[in-house]
């Protein structure tokens, strides 16, 4: 089906694929939002960017790539301005338990967005790079490759290795600040 898609672009064949996918779309949207009709929203503002960026990518695997899309897309809005707008303090708002938890649940995913961007720079200059690419802009290995000019083996180590080392980076910073 995806072949057939990227030949004809026809909408009808991508929503037909997408729709095999849709639940674990859902999934992971509901997973970073935890909020249902958010996470609905999601979706279909996910097909869209589908529409938009399956036609400049060569994907192998559609159920991965629609993973990682997925993923990128609702890390990307959590991070957007808009959901980090501040807001007056008041004091109902510091009584409220339940507004002071998501409070810090936002805080604390703030934190850990700090904390990737820092042990992304303690990556080797190759490995960020290529994470940056590959994560961020939802560039694909041959992409990688032909931008950086790096071979297209050593881009899925650079990725490998620059993943693990940015786990490794961030369990190492969490377990210094508890």
């Amino acid at each position: 089906m995806l072949d057939a898609f990227k030949k004809s672009n026809d909408l009808t064949i991508l929503s037909t694929l997408y729709q095999r996918y849709m639940d674990l779309v859902y999934g992971v949207c509901l997973k970073y939002y935890k909020d249902s009709e958010r996470s609905k929203d999601a979706v279909m503002e996910i097909f869209e960017d589908l529409c938009k960026k399956l036609p400049l990518h060569d994907v192998d695997n559609f159920k991965g790539w629609l993973h990682v899309l997925t993923r990128n897309y609702c890390l990307m809005q959590l991070r957007s301005s808009k959901n980090m707008k501040t807001t007056e303090l008041n004091v109902s708002f510091m009584q409220n338990e339940e507004n002071l938890h998501l409070k810090n649940e936002q805080l604390e995913k703030e934190e850990q967005f700090k904390l990737l961007e820092n042990c992304l720079q303690t990556l080797p200059d190759e490995q960020k790079q290529s994470v940056a690419l590959f994560y961020l802009q939802n560039k694909c290995y041959n992409e990688i490759a032909d931008i950086t000019g790096y071979d297209w083996n050593k881009v899925r180590s650079y990725i490998q290795n620059g993943r693990r080392n940015l786990k490794l980076c961030m369990e190492e910073t969490d377990i210094k600040h508890e």
